[in-house]
Formats: C-alpha cells, structure tokens, sequence
C-alpha cells in the first residue's frame, strides 16, 4: 500500500469508526497531516476531552495517551507505538511522590501533565507548559511542591517570585541538552534574529531567549511576528506547522540535539494499524482514573 492508498484507507477507517486522530506538535510531518487536531498538551488535553468520538487515537507519548483516556474514560484510546515513552515522566513514580509529601507534609503538589496516570492520582492540580504560571498564582499557599520538570519549575519560580517551588529534579533529556553557548553562537552568527525557546530548557538558555513558550505560545508569537526569520528552540516537529502556517518565514533549529526520538517513533503506518485493528489501547485502573481525573480537570477549569 502505498502512502495515497494508506492515508484514503485512515480516512475511510475514520469515518466508519467514528474515531478522532490527536497528534502532538512533536510527531513527523505525515503523521500531523493526517490528524484532526495538532497540537500542544493543553490544547490535546482539551480536545480530549471535549470529543464525541468513539474512538481516539493519540499520536505523542504514552503519558499524553493516558490523559486522553482519564479525561475520557468511556472512549477507547489507541496508543499507535506502546513503547513510545516519556524519559522525564519516567523520573518519578508514586511511591517517590508519597515519600516527597512526606517530607513536605500540607503542601500543594502541582504536576506537570508529563507524567504517569498514578502520579496524576497522587497530586492537587496538574499544569503544561502553556498554563503552568497560572496554575501556580491560582493556588492558596505560599508554598508550591513542583514536579517533575525542575528546568519548568525554575522558569515559573521567575514568574511568580511571591511564591517558593521546591522542584523535583527531573528534566526533558531532549530541551535538557540544549548549552548557552548555543544560544551565544547563535546571536554570534546570526545578529538580532529572534530567539524562541521552551520553558523545559536550562535556565541559562531561558535568560538568553527573546521568548519563552510552549510549542503553541511559539507558534502563536511567530504567526503574530512581523519578523521573517526565527531561531526555535524545542524540538524540531514543530517546524513543519510553522511552516505551512507561515510559508513566507524562516526558521532555523537552536540545537540538532532537539529531536525526541519516542515522538519520532509514530508513523503513518502505525497510525493505519491502530486504527484498522484496534490495538495499543489504554487502559488504567478506574480507582486511579478517578483521583487522577480531579488533577486534570481542575488544570482545565482555569482559563
């Protein structure tokens, strides 16, 4: 089968099914193109969420499959590729987490939403990156527990300098490796060109940046941007929807270290398979997706 005769077989599989296909801002081009939605975690979330359909078949990770299906527990959702995993969702488990409130007993967990459904359970109040600062000044105390991203925890400990996050010390292996000296190289090379970074970066590329965002505040800045040319820094999916939304700019990847090898790992023929034979699906145990619900939905009741 070829790639015209696969994406009529999606498409007609689509519809008879009556399913919905999510795909991360990560995943490769093919795999974008074909889905109903592209997006960042909040807005998947969202759509999650909001769906009528039978079926969902979720094109990133498995922890952003998992929400899909907490926040949808009567759906059936396909994880094209089972092993396609998160390194930094794997930094911390529940009986870690348990042991962290017991050190810091009363206080309010917010968890990043790159984590497993059991951590879900065992925190107040998920966030992404797109909402986390807002996730944080919405909460009573003065004090935060952050998990477990430390490179987001310290960005948003800039933004609300009110408040103390005590970080978990995870990280993003990909947004991790990114050095200051490449930002430095770039401003060397390249003049007054704009600077676009994920918060999941090291701080010092963080203060070196122009503008700090998820992948959908990135794309949302450049499409606003009268500039012509940009420097992104997050991993390299993201081009492809800049550049068919903004076909007359140009861009050029901060770091060749910005590819994530588990959302690479989804193809157009995985997408085909899931889909004509159900496979790959999530399922969670229910006592877990209903703690774990409480977390994501009120990430989602804050504008």
């Amino acid at each position: 089968m070829n790639t015209v005769e696969m994406v009529n077989e999606i498409n007609r599989l689509r519809k008879e099914k009556n399913a919905v296909i999510l795909a991360h801002n990560y995943q490769i081009p093919e795999v974008q193109d074909i889905a109903d939605f592209v997006g960042d975690s909040l807005a998947l979330s969202r759509k999650a969420a909001e769906t009528d359909a039978d079926i969902i078949v979720f094109c990133g990770v498995h922890f952003m499959a998992e929400s899909a299906k907490i926040l949808s527990p009567d759906k059936k959702v396909l994880l094209p590729v089972l092993d396609a995993g998160c390194p930094m969702a794997d930094m911390i488990d529940a009986k870690q987490l348990k042991l962290f409130k017991e050190e810091y007993p009363n206080i309010p967990i917010v968890c990043y939403v790159n984590t497993s459904a059991e951590v879900k359970a065992e925190s107040d109040i998920c966030c992404t990156s797109s909402n986390a600062v807002k996730v944080v000044k919405s909460l009573d105390s003065n004090k935060i527990l952050f998990i477990p991203d430390q490179n987001l925890g310290s960005y948003i400990a800039k933004q609300v300098p009110e408040k103390e996050i005590i970080l978990w010390e995870g990280f993003c292996i990909t947004h991790h490796r990114v050095s200051s000296q490449e930002v430095d190289i770039v401003r060397e090379h390249r003049g007054n060109i704009k600077i676009l970074v994920h918060p999941e970066c090291n701080s010092e590329v963080v203060k070196k940046a122009d503008f700090v965002g998820s992948t959908s505040q990135i794309i949302e800045y450049v499409n606003k941007s009268d500039d012509k040319k940009f420097v992104i820094g997050t991993e390299m999916g993201i081009l492809h929807s800049l550049r068919k939304q903004n076909p007359e700019k140009k861009f050029h990847l901060l770091s060749p270290s910005l590819v994530c090898f588990n959302m690479k790992k989804t193809s157009l023929e995985d997408v085909y398979r899931a889909l004509r034979d159900e496979i790959n699906e999530i399922n969670i145990e229910e006592s877990v997706i209903k703690a774990a619900r409480k977390s994501l939905e009120r990430m989602l009741k804050i504008s």
